[in-house]
């Protein structure tokens, strides 16, 4: 006999219950404590609201929604996290006073985290990366902004240009940041950056780049204070005669199954390493092949408007009402057939550099080494994804100066106590951003409201994650 079950409905019944997320806001007031923030921040505000509680809600909220300076505000004016924080209620203008403060005292701040980090910890080495990247920029009023090679594919927004060092593998905490214009090639910001870590790198330390800023002037600085150097290099015309005599039978390193093969060029000062991968050299006669159709493709176009006596289409003409210009078009294929004409296009698209790639260092490693540490250097790249689109710093929506330096370095203590979860807990050593920050976000604090005017907490949805981080603190929220 089959019986019916019948689920029971629960009266619901509105209540003034409150539910926070509270693990963020845990871990950051742990990393604060730890590190010695309180003593690193309080310097620069003796009155009014603390500083430390107003810089704690900022980086919470940064690491649980993230909206605007505007959201931030109605976050942390509930009554309940202004009791969290030891907050009284304030105008959202005061968070952009903060940012100001934080901004205009850059250097001395970064300079005072990057001690307590050396002082807290006993890193096993001074390695690092250093990378760089640009942001966009909302607003017009900041001599930053400007017009530049954009990452972020926005080549129609002012941007400024952001750098990172990083501690390398098996680290991987970042250790500074940089701002600076959004024209500023990485081969003018490299000074910026490593001069801003310098004083915590040993001699011997190996400064790991990419060919961006390799510069005979870079190099000669971390030369010059006993460092060591590893970057790539843009191959030319004197690489050519290497390609031409390159055997990969005769190479020095050579792993037929990966289609890797490698030499190793001593020179007095530095030495290359000089590589050749078969599935690079597919991908990249791959994008060619695809470039040189897009380009007969558009040619035919050209040509069709040319032969039909019509304007060119709107995308190959000059799209400015304050230009005039007259101008003939002719192309070649009224001379060349399809074939001709991808062979002309081949001719000039494919130099037979392609599979090939060099490193350069001025320390002595094998062909696998140099290859291997190099590689490692896609650690910074991920922190700049996880900056951009976890913690999400971009695009940035202040105007003044020293608020765009503060949003950045607001943004950079996010990410840096997210490496540091990563550095202190072994379990979570590959675990991404967004991971990290939905487990913290996770944890909830309950309020509870009793008739009586007494109101019990109730900590909710513990994991593995968020665990780690709640063993660490033994701090009392509320009286």
């Amino acid at each position: 006999m089959n019986k019916n079950i019948k689920l029971r409905a629960f009266p619901t019944i509105p209540n003034k219950n409150i539910c926070l997320p509270i693990g963020t806001t845990l871990a950051v007031q742990y990393f604060f404590k730890k590190l010695n923030f309180f003593d690193i921040f309080g310097k620069y505000k003796s009155k009014g609201l603390d500083i430390n509680s107003l810089l704690i809600g900022l980086v919470s909220y940064k690491l649980t929604e993230n909206f605007s300076i505007k959201e931030a505000s109605n976050w942390m004016n509930q009554d309940e996290v202004l009791d969290l924080l030891n907050l009284k209620s304030f105008n959202e203008r005061v968070l952009y006073r903060t940012l100001e403060t934080i901004g205009s005292n850059k250097e001395e701040i970064l300079y005072d985290i990057l001690n307590c980090l050396f002082s807290e910890y006993g890193f096993e080495h001074t390695d690092v990366n250093f990378d760089w990247t640009s942001i966009v920029l909302f607003g017009t009023k900041s001599k930053l902004g400007k017009y530049g090679y954009s990452r972020d594919h926005r080549p129609d927004k002012l941007q400024i240009t952001v750098g990172i060092s990083e501690l390398s593998d098996p680290i991987n905490i970042p250790i500074g940041v940089t701002v600076n214009r959004g024209n500023v090639l990485d081969l003018e910001h490299f000074s910026d950056t490593y001069n801003q870590v310098k004083s915590k790198l040993k001699k011997g330390s190996l400064i790991v780049f990419d060919k961006g800023a390799n510069t005979i002037e870079n190099i000669k600085i971390i030369q010059e204070d006993e460092m060591e150097y590893l970057t790539s290099m843009k191959l030319n015309k004197s690489d050519d005669k290497i390609i031409e005599k390159f055997d990969p039978e005769k190479a020095e390193l050579r792993d037929a199954e990966k289609g890797l093969y490698g030499i190793k060029i001593v020179k007095p000062s530095s030495i290359k390493y000089f590589y050749f991968s078969e599935p690079l050299q597919k991908r990249q006669l791959e994008a060619k092949a695809r470039a040189v159709m897009r380009k007969l493709k558009e040619a035919k176009q050209i040509q069709k408007a040319v032969v039909n006596k019509k304007k060119l289409p709107k995308k190959f003409r000059i799209n400015n009402e304050l230009i005039e210009i007259e101008y003939s078009v002719r192309t070649k294929l009224e001379e060349l057939s399809d074939e001709e004409a991808i062979e002309l296009l081949k001719a000039s698209l494919i130099n037979g550099r392609e599979g090939f790639f060099c490193l350069k260092s001025n320390k002595d490693l094998t062909l696998e080494e140099a290859l291997k540490i190099y590689r490692k250097k896609d650690s910074i790249e991920k922190i700049f994804h996880s900056l951009k689109n976890e913690i999400q710093i971009k695009p940035l929506r202040v105007w003044s100066e020293d608020s765009i330096y503060g949003a950045v370095i607001l943004g950079f203590i996010a990410q840096l106590f997210i490496s540091l979860m990563r550095y202190e807990f072994e379990d979570l050593k590959h675990r991404s951003t967004k991971f990290i920050k939905k487990s913290l976000k996770n944890l909830t604090l309950t309020i509870k409201f009793k008739k009586n005017g007494v109101k019990n907490y109730i900590f909710a949805n513990f994991d593995q994650i968020n665990s780690l981080i709640v063993s660490k603190t033994h701090m009392k929220f509320f009286e």
